[in-house]
């Protein structure tokens, strides 16, 4: 398989569509390695109406990562079915409206990395032609700004820099692992968001932190804020 890759700006234009009119239909979810992020895992246990830790048991695995130290999350594929993915079907995706933010940035990549000069957070846009891919001989064109936008990109962009933002502190000021506490806590608080809540709401775990009640309540509800908050306390408790 052939992949040429091309840099974008943001207001650059590129040509692709998707259709299951595509020979190509459905290829694109088979032959996975696939991380999800805390955003992915909240919206996908969420379609499925199923507990976080319910889904982490069945459709993903953990590893830690080599070079962050951190725990990372994979998508567990069908082994029976050429490693496809778990929600792909004859028809296309089973949780297209919930899809995780890699799918949807297809066939973009988009890069986070912080600046050594400036110390700010730098954002690259790559197109992924590959060959397999027949997507790309469809005319319908859009910048990188429109199909950020079209595809429901932004509230994962958000809450995905969060996370590029832990890992960057992560590399500079911790390399190395993280102590099993640490390391449970990060899991817990990125990707099994009903267990932390409810140690949050019915086990203590932040009586010693200040938070502001308003949110408090509507954390007891709200995924997203939930998340949010989870990232900024474990940037709290990993590097102070």
């Amino acid at each position: 398989m052939n992949t040429e890759i091309v840099e974008l700006a943001q207001n650059d234009q590129f040509t692709f569509s998707c259709s299951n009119k595509l020979t190509c239909f459905n290829n694109c979810c088979r032959d996975l390695n696939q991380f999800l992020t805390p955003y992915d895992i909240c919206r996908l246990k969420n379609s499925l109406q199923m507990p976080s830790n319910f889904f982490l048991e069945k459709y993903t695995v953990m590893h830690t990562g080599p070079e962050t130290g951190l725990p990372i999350i994979s998508l567990k594929p069908k082994h029976a079915s050429g490693l496809s993915c778990p929600f792909v079907s004859s028809s296309g995706c089973k949780v297209y409206k919930d899809r995780p933010s890699s799918c949807r940035m297809y066939p973009l990549a988009r890069i986070v990395k912080r600046s050594r000069k400036s110390g700010k957070m730098i954002k690259q846009y790559m197109l992924l032609k590959e060959s397999h891919c027949f997507g790309f001989s469809n005319k319908n064109r859009q910048t990188v700004s429109q199909w950020i936008k079209d595809q429901g990109l932004l509230p994962y962009n958000e809450i995905n820099d969060m996370l590029m933002e832990i890992i960057s502190l992560k590399n500079q000021l911790k390399p190395g692992h993280l102590d099993p506490e640490l390391s449970y806590y990060f899991q817990m608080a990125c990707y099994n968001l009903d267990v932390f809540r409810d140690q949050i709401f019915n086990k203590g775990l932040l009586s010693k932190f200040a938070m502001d009640d308003e949110i408090s309540d509507k954390m007891k509800n709200d995924d997203e804020l939930l998340l949010k908050f989870g990232l900024k306390w474990i940037t709290k408790i990993l590097f102070n």
